[in-house]
């Protein structure tokens, strides 16, 4: 089997052919992350950035009530 067909589907398969962990690119090498104002759950995101942050949870969770709301 290839390995790009190894690949799990929560991660993204890099042009290289290596696995990365499906983190946003700008995201922060270590803690702290900013805690999520919906649940708690760390982000991707350093707690140093402005704003409402979600978790990819959360994130995905609004963005299907978004799309469904017409």
């Amino acid at each position: 089997m290839p390995d790009s067909a190894r690949a799990s589907t929560c991660h993204d398969l890099a042009t290289d052919g290596t696995v990365t962990d499906g983190r946003a690119a700008d995201a922060p090498a270590g803690p702290p992350y900013a805690d999520c104002v919906h649940c708690g759950e760390p982000t991707e995101y350093p707690a140093a950035r402005p704003g409402a942050l979600l978790c990819p949870v959360c994130e995905w969770q609004e963005a299907q009530r978004s799309a469904c709301s017409g």
